[in-house]
C-alpha cells in the first residue's frame, strides 16, 4: 500500500503538467484567457491535438 501514495503524486503532477502546457499552447496561439482556461480543462487532449495537427 505504500506505492498508493507515489502512483497518486505520479499521476497528479502528470495532470498539473499537460494543464501547464495546455495553458501555455493555447495563450501563445490565441492570446485569449478564456480559450486558455478552457484548453486548461482539456489538458492533455489539447496537448495531443496541437501536436498532431500544428
Amino acid at each position: 500500500m505504500a506505492n498508493s501514495g507515489k502512483v497518486h503524486e505520479t499521476v497528479r503532477g502528470g495532470i498539473t503538467l499537460g494543464t501547464a502546457l495546455a495553458v501555455t499552447i493555447s495563450w501563445s496561439v490565441n492570446k485569449s484567457i478564456l480559450w486558455a482556461i478552457i484548453h486548461g480543462l482539456f489538458s492533455w487532449f489539447y496537448v495531443i491535438y496541437y501536436a498532431l495537427f500544428y
